[in-house]
């Protein structure tokens, strides 16, 4: 995992903080050029992070940023986002839908809105941004576009656990695989990715019992590594791949993960059966 992203650009949704800033992060390390869409412009009162503080951590890792102020269900956004890439840089190389929502209520406590927002976010925001950038990634020599998003599994529990939610991640997850079968001869390389574990996120601690997941979570870095594993390899053969972090991480040699926290039993994922 030695590989030089100086000369490649990647562009993510909602990178502010947590697993998609640890993205752009092992990127940055590589040397990538990063432009993040997130609407954190201020300190939210119980998030850290914002899209300015994200782009002076990516430049202190070693990489370059620019922010871009704005809401992936916006077009308008979305397409300023790509054309800050182009500006800046000269292109896109790599693509990440990382921008999501959740909402795990009962469907009859389930509000209209939560569920669009749901839609909105994880499925059109997918949907416009990956749009957005296929032109320019087209020309790029090795594409690549990361979707955050888990394995179809069709288990019973996990369908019947939240539907909604699992209908939007499930329909991101189908997107990247239908763009897999539709660009086949394009050479970019589709491919989601899903946390094993749960990662110790902000919007983890801030749970209920969020100081006992927190210990059993881990660290975001592990989602970075695993992403930074997969945008190293040939789009041809990832492309069209659901992949899990930890298992990117073996095939790579890495098979000691307790550097990245979570205890001796970390807590599963949702959608991550037991083995």
């Amino acid at each position: 995992m030695s590989q030089t992203f100086s000369d490649r650009t990647l562009v993510i949704s909602g990178a502010s903080r947590g697993i998609g800033l640890a993205i752009a992060l092992g990127a940055a390390g590589r040397g990538a050029n990063v432009v993040l869409l997130a609407k954190t412009a201020e300190p939210h009162p119980k998030l850290p992070g914002t899209v300015h503080t994200a782009v002076a951590e990516i430049e202190a890792a070693g990489g370059k940023g620019v922010a871009v102020v704005g809401d992936v269900r916006n077009e308008d956004d979305v397409a300023r986002t790509i054309d800050t890439a182009v500006e800046h840089f000269g292109g896109v190389d790599i693509c990440v839908n990382n921008a999501s929502a959740i909402a795990t209520e009962p469907t009859e406590r389930l509000t209209a809105k939560k569920f669009d927002l749901m839609m909105d976010i994880n499925v059109r925001g997918t949907f416009l941004l990956t749009k957005a950038a296929l032109p320019h990634l087209r020309k790029s020599p090795d594409p690549h576009v990361l979707t955050l998003a888990p394995p179809l599994n069709m288990n019973p529990h996990w369908l019947g656990a939240h539907p909604s939610y699992t209908l939007s991640k499930y329909g991101m997850t189908l997107l990247s695989l239908g763009w897999a079968a539709e660009y086949a001869d394009a050479g970019i390389g589709f491919a989601c990715l899903w946390p094993q574990t749960y990662i110790a996120t902000a919007a983890v601690a801030n749970l209920a019992d969020g100081d006992k997941l927190a210990a059993r979570s881990r660290a975001p870095q592990i989602m970075g590594d695993a992403a930074v594993e997969i945008f190293s390899r040939p789009a041809a053969e990832v492309n069209g791949k659901c992949f899990i972090d930890s298992e990117v991480l073996a095939e790579a040699g890495v098979t000691d993960l307790s550097r990245y926290g979570g205890g001796g039993d970390p807590k599963l994922d949702i959608f991550v059966d037991k083995s």
